[in-house]
Formats: structure tokens, C-alpha cells, sequence
């Protein structure tokens, strides 16, 4: 094995079994498709999503179905509506779309067997990207360990096996199987940040840091391991404080480590995570709330924290979608 994509796909190995591709069609994924199909023949899946956001998509779905017959893969489609809210990030209503998406597909009956991992495309270039995205946003340690190499969601196992790999080797390695590819028109859209960072940024910094792909990347992975300390803090914390915390106890701890369990509280609790303004002024709160007559009652993401007795609560300011029949 001589080139880095080569030495990754040599290096993959999913602990869990069956094993799916996301396969969109463009260059990334066809490539992981067919190495994962060259290396474990008929044991392989593709998933393809159809977000139905372009004219093209349909195109789309024909050209992997293409691919996927020339490399004897099982190809299974999932049709999403992945419009974004008003206010919402088109790219995080598509990118949650594509997850439940996956989940959708494992457990459908042509799929085989259940599913029990997804391997996706997401080479070095693209964590870049992540981390710069996530440097512009003034993220804190979760946004800059920026894409996990392995990451359980949605009851499925997530594999990135190209994350060490640049995108122009694994462009190399496709062209070299002479298998086609498609190109997401919406790439070059300059309306999206991510875009921008890949056409003018990525350039800059090969031509100033050389070496950006992997030192970046090896920062990424500093971030992801001092994360996961953090979370291994908090729950501790947390089984002390309880759930719902206990206000004096959370008092009994420093400030950091306040902002740390109540974040894991919000997101391991409730599923939701409050931004850095709202966290700071939480902690103002617990720190002053020293009499039984002190009310706390704040916004938080998409709900409220309030004082109730000696207890923190967090409650859902959204009313419950309603259930058609």
C-alpha cells in the first residue's frame, strides 16, 4: 500500500457489522464505495440520500444506481424533505435529514440484514474546513475536535476512515480506477461559508503551512481527546449534583466546572445546549441565588431554566408538535 488513501482503507476495519457507505455520488464517497467493496465484496451496502433541494437530484440517484451495479453493490435510496426552517442553517437541516436518513435506511428491509455501521466519505480537507468553520463561531472544545473518526448516532455506528487522508489523493485514487463521479453544483456556491473556506482559505494555507492538513488535524484530535475528559468530569459531577441539580451543590463547585456539568446536564438531559451568553448568565444566577426567595427563570436554547424549591429544571418552550392520524 503506498498512498495514504491506500494505507487508510488498509486500516479500516468496522468493529460492528453490516456495513454501509453513505454514497452521494460525488468523488469522496464513490471512492470509499468501491475500495470497501474491493475489500469485503458482497458484504457491502450503499445509502443514498435523495434531499430532493435540486433539479438534479434525480439524475443523481440514477448515477449512483449506475455505479453501484457496475460495482455489484446493493443500493438503497431514502427520499427526504430537507427544506430548512425559517432561520435554521440549510446545511444543518440537510445534514439532519441525511442522519435520520441513515437510520431510516438501516432498518429497512432492503438493506439486508440490519445495518449496524455507516462509513462516510469525510477526508482531511473537509475537517479542515470543520475546524475553521468552527474557529469563525468562537466554538469551544466539541466544534474544535471538529469530525470524530468513530461516533455512535441515531443507534448506528459512524466510521470516517479518510479523515488523515487529503481530498486530492483520494481524487487520484478514483481517477486511477477510472470510475466516475458527479459534481454537487451547490459546491461551488459562494453563499455558503464553507464554500468560501474551501476556495480561497485551504489554497492560502497550503501555500503558508504546507503541512495544514495533518498539524490541523492533529489539533483536532488534541480538542476531541480534552472533550472527552471534560464529559468524563461532568458525569461525574453530575451524579454528585443530581438530575435535576441540586443548586447548593452546584454552589460547592467552581465556576468552569458549573458551565461544564450544566452543559452536559442540558444535552444528555434534554438534548439541547445553550449558547455562551445564556450559559454565563445561568452561572450569574446559581451564584447569587443564596435565599429561598430568589427566582431563576432564563432562556435556553429553546427553553427555559427556572428555579423550582432547591432544584434547577429545564423545560421546553416549544409546544409538542401534533400528532396527525
Amino acid at each position: 500500500m503506498n498512498t495514504a488513501f491506500e494505507r487508510a482503507m488498509a486500516a479500516f476495519e468496522p468493529a460492528h457489522w453490516p456495513l454501509a457507505v453513505g454514497f452521494s455520488g460525488g468523488a469522496d464517497s464513490t471512492a470509499l464505495l468501491a475500495a470497501c467493496a474491493l475489500r469485503w465484496p458482497g458484504q457491502v451496502v450503499a445509502f443514498h440520500v435523495h434531499h430532493g433541494l435540486q433539479a438534479a437530484a434525480d439524475d443523481f440517484e440514477l448515477h449512483c444506481r449506475k455505479v453501484c451495479e457496475r460495482l455489484g453493490v446493493t443500493l438503497v435510496v431514502h427520499r427526504v424533505d430537507a427544506r430548512h426552517a425559517p432561520g435554521d442553517s440549510p446545511e444543518d437541516a440537510a445534514r439532519r435529514a441525511r442522519y435520520e436518513a441513515f437510520a431510516h435506511m438501516a432498518r429497512m428491509e432492503g438493506a439486508g440484514a440490519a445495518i449496524k455501521s455507516v462509513a462516510l466519505g469525510h477526508h482531511a480537507d473537509d475537517q479542515v474546513e470543520t475546524l475553521l468553520l468552527a474557529l469563525s463561531r468562537g466554538a469551544g472544545l466539541p466544534g474544535l475536535a471538529a469530525m470524530p473518526a468513530h461516533a455512535p448516532r441515531n443507534g448506528l455506528h459512524f466510521y470516517r476512515p479518510l479523515l488523515a487522508v487529503p481530498g486530492a489523493d483520494v481524487r487520484a485514487w478514483l481517477v486511477g480506477r477510472d470510475l466516475p463521479w458527479i459534481e454537487d453544483p451547490t459546491n461551488t456556491d459562494a453563499r455558503y461559508t464553507r464554500n468560501r473556506i474551501r476556495s480561497v482559505l485551504l489554497p492560502a494555507l497550503a501555500q503558508a503551512f504546507p503541512q495544514f492538513r495533518a498539524t490541523f488535524t492533529r489539533s483536532a484530535s488534541h480538542a476531541a481527546q480534552a472533550q472527552e475528559l471534560l464529559v468524563e468530569l461532568a458525569a461525574q459531577d453530575l451524579e454528585t449534583v443530581g438530575d435535576p441539580p441540586r443548586i447548593a451543590t452546584l454552589q460547592t463547585l467552581s465556576r468552569a466546572r458549573q458551565a461544564n456539568v450544566l452543559r452536559h446536564w442540558l444535552m444528555r438531559t434534554h438534548g439541547t445546549a445553550p449558547s455562551a451568553a445564556q450559559l454565563d448568565q445561568l452561572l450569574d444566577q446559581v451564584r447569587a441565588c443564596t435565599t429561598r426567595g430568589h427566582r431563576i427563570h432564563l432562556k435556553v436554547a429553546a427553553g427555559f431554566a427556572e428555579r423550582q424549591g432547591d432544584f434547577l429544571h429545564w423545560y421546553n418552550a416549544r409546544p409538542s408538535p401534533k400528532t396527525s392520524l
